[in-house]
């Protein structure tokens, strides 16, 4: 195993708060006794090193600090102790090592410890030592740093952990610190009614915060009502406000029923079928007394209540079962305090069941062996080792078949998975009797709110589809286990409002370092003045809720395509109710919560996951793959056969295990290819986008191409015909003996020979005088008269007084006086070529006959 590092690298996080002083160094290696809770200071605050604020929450604040190593992983790097968890940076990458940070609230002890190395045969006498620092998590991890000897750090760590781990005072939590900032949290109570009425068939109806403040929450159908008997919590403090009752049974009876149930916790309905009437009902045990001959007519009334009359028309009352969740000798063992079991006779066409579920002590030591297997047999083992470089380099014990026998027994006897099955087995009891005989089921332990719970709220989720969904969940997890108070504080080991002041009790524990000890590589054996300090916790201490969330994940692989959210999603739930970093799980029960203004002061839960999902999106994997709501839109009832648990890979092996975790699972290949699939899908929108756009385009190309093929086809046309009346003009000008003279301007001159001397003029026309309107130019020419000829439009022709006519007019010979033509049929170049201003020779005229045509052929 690696030594700590003598020199730590320069980074960011380095400054001169992180450096040894030399009191530090002279500090020497001699172990530290327990420090007495009444003698540690209150937390003092360090400013933050430059770069590690990027890594802290809101309201997060450093506490301490140290230079180790993670001997799980045998990576260096810095550790801070804040005010809400252990930040474990590495040297290297300068990132958050997750093994190594662990929310305070999720440590469950932690211990100092020493290991001196064995020394060679050429060595000094004095040998180094390790100081080491174990934490235990209650998310199945075991952490160990190991820090630099004669130095102050863990001394500072541990002091660190002493005075913020366990609170003394409920409101020093970091969950108080940070306030509800965006994850503001409303009223559970208005949600609870709200599902009350859901199960009375009455979704359209929703309740607000002015209807419970005003009680004005009491609505009933056929067989129950919502009642508000319990708004002050005076009847039993343990209880929400608004109970669901029997609507035969008046609130008078309800309060001299209560009297005969512990801690007042009479028979209430938490589930109903609104269609059928069948009922799933929960108390605490009845007070019999050791002789159980105890009765009360107010309860055994209440209960034969809870047994309507059966649907369809079918005479006689549904059947009634009392499923008792506890051994039946432990129950015979609670009359000796007053409590017990009921009889059968009591109470009409009932049966009672024993499940033997085992109490809350068993569920924690059974949850501490599964820990130390799964570290001993893990890959990353909190000592540095895998179970394949233990025992002399084999796994299983040096690979005999009889140690790997011993090593899979070892998970036998942590007896979780048994317990599993037990709650899983009576929960599916409970489930089929209401499903398939329409009977009432009335569940309860000694005080109903352990036991009970998970099998009530397990029973509803095999049950209703709607719990299988995420605002469903929710809903049965505020209604089953919150409002009806399940000591969250307690089970936790986190302080209560409940008992005796404020204070949380302060119990030292007896057992050592871990409840296995360490273990040693060859050639190093721990140290005599090791010394092993563990976190305070309540002996009420029991992972019962997360046992229940196990339980949810076995459901959950079996029938994947049954639940709207995945593994993943429970996993993070239950991490974020481990970690207490927001208000919804603190406090015993609903009233302490309503009392000192929880829901007001921290951050929401549900918020905080709802934001996760958004943020991802549908692909998010908090989402089911394989959901299909239609596959099982009515109640799961699995047979004994098929309730055979294993363990939770996603939360049992991601520390110990996490390459084991995650491969081989179809859930995890799945979503790969469907994200695959996405951005396939992705790119084919894309690809279609241009394509279409690339279409478009096209198109309007050659909707321009038409439009262009139209035009130069007009302009072909019209080039075709002026060039076929240019050839006519050219004929019609050469056969009267004109010369035509074109020059670079464009301007088009035609010289007509004549033997007239007095022509004093030269009339041309050029298309820049025809466009500015400016007169012909003139001159003078003895020998010559040129006249120009323009092209002129249609139009021109009908124009009275165009110059150009008046000159064709004045000019041609062969004028009428009445405006006629004398030869009409010498096909006159004005009508066949639509130009003018021609100027003629006389002479040529004068020796045509009247036969002869004007314009000769070539």
């Amino acid at each position: 195993m690696a030594m700590p590092r003598n020199r730590r690298t320069s980074s960011s996080l380095s400054s001169s708060d992180n450096r040894l002083t030399d009191s530090d160094k002279m500090d020497g290696a001699a172990s530290w006794d327990a420090i007495e809770w009444t003698k540690v200071d209150q937390p003092v605050t360090r400013p933050v090193p430059n770069g590690l604020s990027d890594f802290l929450y809101e309201a997060e604040e450093v506490l301490a600090e140290g230079y180790g190593v993670l001997v799980n992983t045998d990576e260096a790097g810095t550790l801070f102790v804040t005010n809400f968890r252990l930040l474990f940076l590495s040297e290297g990458s300068r990132d958050i090592i997750a093994l190594g940070t662990i929310p305070l609230a999720t440590i469950e002890k932690f211990n100092k410890i020493i290991i001196k190395q064995q020394s060679g045969p050429r060595q000094s006498e004095k040998t180094p030592t390790r100081r080491l620092l174990q934490v235990v998590g209650k998310d199945m991890r075991i952490i160990v740093f190991a820090f630099r000897p004669k130095t102050k750090q863990r001394r500072a760590v541990f002091e660190a952990l002493l005075r913020c781990a366990r609170p003394a005072r409920l409101w020093d939590m970091y969950a108080f610190a940070s306030g509800p900032s965006r994850f503001s949290n409303t009223s559970p109570k208005i949600r609870l009614v709200n599902e009350y009425m859901r199960l009375l068939g009455m979704e359209s109806y929703h309740s607000s915060a002015s209807t419970s403040e005003e009680g004005s929450f009491t609505y009933s159908n056929n067989w129950w009502r919502i009642s508000d008997v319990n708004a002050n919590y005076d009847m039993s403090p343990t209880y929400p406000f608004a109970l669901l009752l029997p609507k035969s049974i008046r609130d008078e009876d309800v309060l001299q029923a209560c009297k005969f149930r512990a801690r007042c916790r009479l028979p209430v309905v938490s589930w109903c079928d609104a269609r059928t009437g069948a009922v799933l009902a929960r108390s605490s045990q009845p007070l019999v007394g050791l002789m159980m001959n105890m009765r009360s007519n107010a309860d055994e009334n209440l209960v034969g209540a809870l047994c309507t009359q059966l649907p369809d028309g079918k005479r006689g009352r549904r059947k009634l079962y009392i499923a008792d969740a506890r051994p039946r000798k432990n129950a015979l063992a609670n009359g000796a305090m007053g409590g017990g079991s009921e009889s059968s006779s009591n109470y009409f066409q009932s049966e009672i069941v024993f499940f033997g579920i085992d109490n809350i002590h068993a569920m924690r030591e059974s949850l501490v062996r599964l820990r130390d297997y799964l570290d001993t047999h893990g890959t990353k083992s909190s000592d540095g080792m895998s179970s394949f470089l233990r025992n002399g380099g084999w796994t299983w014990g040096g690979g005999n078949l009889s140690s790997m026998s011993a090593s899979v027994s070892t998970l036998g006897d942590s007896g979780w998975l048994i317990h599993i099955q037990n709650v899983l087995a009576g929960s599916a009891w409970i489930a089929a009797r209401v499903a398939l005989e329409s009977a009432t089921v009335l569940v309860h332990c000694s005080d109903g709110w352990d036991r009970t719970s998970q099998l009530v709220a397990l029973a509803s989720l095999l049950l209703d589809p709607y719990y299988r969904t995420f605002r469903g969940f929710q809903a049965l997890v505020e209604k089953d286990w919150l409002a009806f108070g399940h000591p969250f504080s307690d089970r936790a080991g986190m302080p209560s409002l409940s008992g005796s002041g404020l204070e949380l009790p302060r119990q030292s524990s007896s057992s050592n370092f871990p409840s296995s000890p360490m273990r040693q590589s060859p050639g190093s054996y721990p140290s005599q003045s090791q010394v092993n300090t563990q976190a305070q916790t309540s002996n009420h201490y029991s992972p019962i809720f997360l046992q229940w969330v196990d339980c949810v994940s076995q459901l959950l692989r079996m029938y994947p395509f049954a639940f709207e959210f995945s593994s993943a999603y429970l996993v993070d739930f239950l991490d974020c109710t481990l970690s207490c970093r927001f208000g919804n799980f603190l406090c015993n029960s609903e009233k302490e919560r309503e009392q000192y203004g929880i829901f007001d002061a921290c951050g929401c839960m549900w918020m905080y996951l709802d934001d996760m999902r958004a943020s991802g999106g549908s692909s998010h994997v908090h989402y089911n793959l394989f959901y299909d709501p239609t596959k099982h839109d009515g109640p799961i009832l699995p047979p004994a056969a098929a309730l055979a648990p294993t363990l939770w890979p996603k939360f049992h092996l991601r520390w110990s295990c996490p390459s084991e975790a995650q491969a081989g699972e179809v859930e995890a290949q799945c979503r790969s290819l469907v994200e695959q699939i996405s951005e396939l899908q992705k790119a084919k929108d894309v690809a279609e986008r241009k394509a279409r756009d690339s279409m478009a385009t096209m198109e309007a190309l050659k909707a321009e191409i038409r439009n262009e093929k139209q035009i130069s086809s007009l302009a072909l046309n019209s080039a075709r015909k002026a060039n076929r009346e240019n050839n006519i003009i050219k004929r019609a000008i050469q056969s009267l003996g004109c010369r035509i003279d074109v020059s670079d301007n464009n301007d088009c001159t035609i010289n007509i020979e004549s033997n007239v001397v007095d022509i004093p003029q030269r009339i041309t026309s050029s298309p820049s005088t025809r466009e500015t309107g400016t007169s012909p130019q003139s001159y003078n020419e003895k020998t010559h008269m040129s006249i120009s000829v323009t092209l002129t439009s249609d139009t021109d022709d009908d124009i009275p007084g165009n110059p150009i006519l008046r000159v064709c007019e004045n000019l041609c010979p062969q004028r009428a006086r009445d405006g006629g033509c004398k030869w009409p049929d010498t096909g006159c170049a004005q009508l066949e070529s639509q130009f003018v201003g021609l100027r003629a020779n006389y002479d040529a005229f004068d020796r045509l006959s009247i036969y002869d045509g004007y314009f000769q052929p070539e």
